[in-house]
Order: structure tokens, then C-alpha cells, then sequence
């Protein structure tokens, strides 16, 4: 069987879907996170403390649903980039992305994650201040990366 070979077109496409997939999942984490950080989880304190339990368990369920996926693509799309940065990309950007992509996860893991494992057992005001605030530095990180992804764009942009 004659082996293929991938054409320069074909080369390009897979990173122009590359590209456009983790700047997508990336841009939707950002605006996701400044909606939970100023919206959602400001609103916590307003549940009620009796029914607090049922509502974080049904909240860290439901928000698993919604960030999980494009978490993983972003993820993998970023490790993906750095493996096989795409020609007139500065390899610099794609790392950066991906150290404050590791730094993300290890402030969710670190930070917010056992603070909703608190608030599962019912809310408590420290607890939901702990997470509130926790919570920018993830905001924050996921605004340099959006503007890093954009850069990153512009320059794949600029070789079209």
C-alpha cells in the first residue's frame, strides 16, 4: 500500500481548525469566568442557607457539564500547539498560553476546588469569601490568555 504523505493545503487546514478550536474553547472560558465571577458566584450568599447543600452539589455538577468540555479542548489543543507550533507562531506565545493554562488548573485544584467541597456541606460566609476571591487569580489568568490567543491569531492572521 503507496504510504501518503499530508499536502502543504492539508498541513495548513489542520492548523487553521487548531487554531480556531483553542482559540474558541479559550475565549469561552474567559467570558465564562468573568460571568462567574461577577455574577455567579457573588450570588451564592443569596441562596439561603437551608437549601444551600442541594443547590452546590446540583451547581458543581451542572458547571462540570458546562466547563468540562471546552476545558479538555483547550487543554489539549494547547498542548497540540506546543508540540506542533504552526510556522510564523512565536513558540513564546503558545508556551506562555500554556504555563497560565497549567497555572489554571492548579488554581482550581488548589483553590477553588476544595472551597466548593466546603460549600457542599452547607454555606459558609469564609468559605464563599475564600472562593470569591480565590477565584480572580483564575480570572485573571484566563484574561492573558484570551489576550495571548488573540496575539496568536493576529499572527496566523498576519501569514495569511
Amino acid at each position: 500500500m503507496p504510504q501518503q504523505t499530508i499536502s502543504w493545503a492539508a498541513k495548513a487546514d489542520v492548523s487553521v481548525v487548531l487554531l480556531l478550536a483553542h482559540a474558541a474553547a479559550t475565549l469561552f472560558m474567559v467570558g465564562l469566568i468573568w460571568f462567574v465571577q461577577v455574577v455567579h458566584y457573588p450570588l451564592f450568599a443569596r441562596v439561603g442557607v437551608s437549601g444551600f447543600t442541594a443547590y452546590s452539589w446540583a451547581h458543581s455538577r451542572l458547571t462540570g457539564l458546562v466547563v468540562g468540555p471546552p476545558m479538555l479542548v483547550e487543554a489539549a489543543t494547547g498542548v497540540a500547539l506546543v508540540i506542533g507550533t504552526p510556522p510564523g507562531i512565536s513558540a513564546l506565545l503558545v508556551w506562555a498560553g500554556l504555563i497560565l493554562l497549567a497555572a489554571i488548573w492548579l488554581s482550581t485544584a488548589l483553590l477553588q476546588s476544595p472551597r466548593h467541597t466546603e460549600l457542599g456541606r452547607g454555606f459558609s460566609h469564609t468559605s464563599h469569601r475564600a472562593l470569591v476571591t480565590s477565584n480572580w487569580l483564575r480570572t485573571v489568568l484566563w484574561s492573558l490568555r484570551g489576550f495571548i490567543v488573540l496575539w496568536i491569531l493576529a499572527e496566523a492572521m498576519g501569514r495569511a
